[in-house]
């Protein structure tokens, strides 16, 4: 419990709380409907006191005018830092030539930064900031992905595509958007999760209503839904070898499917292996990936590495943490969630790093593979910045939505 406030503290709390919120907007509501041309045009008869009297007036009511036009630039500041306060990163996606990454927000906005200006030895403060931003949601954009032609993004129960090469030069009307077939009524179900399938061009939804979608990227048309899963499904990925796809869902399993059928081949509960659960924690599963005969998934349940031809959980990491992103690369298991780092983890379960981040919780984690000149991780969260991982051993430096 919060102690009390000392009555000059609050005195001077309620007095800052005046000054600085509530007497720039008593002011500058009147004076709204002012406008320079307004004050020129004040007239009074001439002659020697009254032509003074008028000049004053004009002099009073220009300075009267600023500073309303202050007041409103003050409010405007602070709303755009309190938004900067509480924004979160939820998705990001690199370009088809790997210069430019695009990142969603919380606020429904997509931000383009450009990378090789950023990673230039002539960078400065501005080559961190978008080159672009704007809203393409009325919702957070939980997920990003990319074709060689478009930007994909998902919000509340709805995909566009962007054209990269007209995002760029700052023309950013939608090429076209479309909603999956739920069945849902009474509200907008999220998607949390793109995947691409690059073996037939399909693109898979993962729904807030439980289902998962796959669109034909040629014609636009929903051609299969996967069904099975009791509650919101987080995250896909794919086992290309065997034609598989991979979900985890709030209901603490991770589902195999057949891609082409759609038909469910396994079911994993994770959560009803006593090495895996922790019920302090919940059962979803908030991230997997896959590489050949492996899967490693977390969330509620421990970081996990499972051998997926046995269906057996080979390794668990000692990550106290939940896991919100999670991928293979080369001999490591690179993850990160509700702690400020990213964790390189060994198949052995050696934990050999625990990089820092700026965002004390993790939501997207990328690494740029279009590119060996601009190859880099990258790490966002409950934060405006985006941390730049050159060497993936340390942060380089913050990309920053302003």
């Amino acid at each position: 419990k919060k102690p009390r406030p000392h009555h000059s503290a609050r005195a001077s709390l309620v007095g800052s709380l005046l000054t600085y919120m509530v007497f720039p907007l008593l002011v500058t509501l009147p004076i709204a409907h002012l406008s320079i041309q307004s004050v020129r045009n004040v007239h009074l008869p001439s002659g020697g006191y009254r032509q003074a009297g008028a000049n004053f007036l004009r002099k009073q009511l220009k300075q009267l005018c600023d500073f309303g036009t202050s007041a409103a630039s003050v409010k405007m500041d602070m709303q755009r830092s309190l938004e900067l306060l509480h924004m979160t990163v939820f998705s990001q996606s690199f370009s088809p030539c790997g210069k430019y990454l695009a990142a969603g927000n919380n606020y429904g906005q997509i931000a383009i930064f450009s990378l090789s200006s950023a990673l230039s030895s002539e960078a400065k403060e501005e080559s961190k900031k978008p080159v672009v931003l704007f809203t393409a949601h009325d919702s957070p954009v939980y997920s990003l992905v990319s074709t060689d032609r478009h930007l994909i993004s998902a919000g509340d129960g709805e995909v566009k595509a962007w054209n990269w090469s007209e995002i760029v030069k700052k023309g950013c009307k939608e090429a076209w958007s479309r909603r999956p077939p739920s069945r849902v009524s009474l509200e907008i179900p999220e998607i949390n999760c793109l995947l691409l399938n690059p073996k037939d061009n399909s693109l898979l939804l993962a729904g807030g209503d439980s289902h998962i979608y796959v669109m034909d990227l040629e014609t636009g048309a929903f051609t299969n839904m996967f069904r099975g899963h009791k509650e919101y499904v987080h995250c896909l990925a794919l086992r290309e070898q065997v034609n598989e796809c991979l979900s985890g869902s709030e209901d603490g399993t991770v589902r195999l499917w057949d891609s082409r059928t759609g038909g469910q081949v396994h079911a994993i509960e994770v959560y009803k292996y006593e090495e895996c659960y922790r019920p302090q924690y919940g059962k979803w599963i908030g991230c997997l990936a896959t590489d050949s005969d492996w899967m490693v998934c977390g969330g509620g349940p421990a970081l996990t590495l499972w051998h997926l031809r046995s269906l057996t959980p080979t390794t668990i990491f000692p990550i106290q943490e939940c896991q919100q992103q999670v991928m293979f690369y080369q001999d490591l298991i690179l993850s990160a969630g509700q702690n400020p780092t990213i964790n390189h983890c060994q198949i052995s379960g050696d934990i050999k790093a625990q990089i820092p981040c700026t965002s004390r919780t993790i939501y997207s984690m990328s690494i740029n593979d279009q590119s060996q000149e601009n190859k880099v991780l990258t790490a966002a969260g409950n934060s405006p910045r985006v941390d730049v991982f050159t060497n993936f051993g340390y942060r380089a430096f913050s990309l920053m939505f302003v």
